[in-house]
């Protein structure tokens, strides 16, 4: 059985006819005596890989890292470092380090209040501090009453190298509104 091109149906044959004719006279181009080229197959693309690393950038820039590794899950604040002993935070607790500066973000958005963290520690660094409050607020003003900036603050001092452990407050330096942080020591001793 002949199957008929789609488009011979819509081509008149007197226009078929005169192509045949224009036709007539050419002459198949000779064979050139080329070898066929075998060419590698491409390399496989690792897709999982490319997508594992692209959740991993977004992980890092997110407010929210899913590696919040020492969290825990109620609602107070803590953190510490992979190697740190639990030590350091029962001393950040019971107050062994002076609180040396601290920073109020009551008020601020969460747009105003992460330059802000980030000069804070930026400076407490620079003027080799090791032990600093920020007072994040208790979310009363907030909607739903939730501590918006307490989670995000989680996430941003997490995210940073010179921090190396963080816990709730006492009552009598701001409790559930307020984060003592502990700071990597300066490796510049000079100062």
């Amino acid at each position: 059985m002949k199957r008929k091109h789609p488009h011979s149906a819509s081509v008149p044959p007197e226009e078929s006819e005169l192509l045949r004719a224009a036709l007539a006279d050419v002459q198949p181009l000779p064979r050139l005596n080329r070898a066929a080229l075998i060419r590698p197959k491409p390399l496989p693309i690792a897709a999982q890989r490319q997508r594992d690393e692209q959740e991993a950038l977004r992980d890092t820039l997110s407010d929210n890292p899913a590696w919040e590794q020492g969290l825990e899950t109620g609602e107070e604040l803590l953190f510490r470092r992979d190697g740190l002993s639990q030590e350091h935070i029962r001393k950040l607790r019971r107050g062994h380090w002076k609180i040396q500066d601290h920073l109020d973000l009551h008020g601020h958005t969460v747009a105003e209040a992460r330059p802000l963290t980030a000069a804070f520690l930026a400076r407490a660094i620079r003027n080799s501090l090791r032990c600093v409050r920020i007072v994040h607020g208790k979310g009363l003003s907030s909607p739903n009453r939730e501590p918006v900036l307490k989670k995000k603050l989680s996430g941003w001092l997490a995210q940073r190298d010179e921090v190396l452990a963080y816990c709730q407050a006492p009552q009598t330096e701001g409790g559930g509104g307020a984060v003592l942080v502990l700071l990597r020591g300066s490796r510049n001793s000079s100062k």
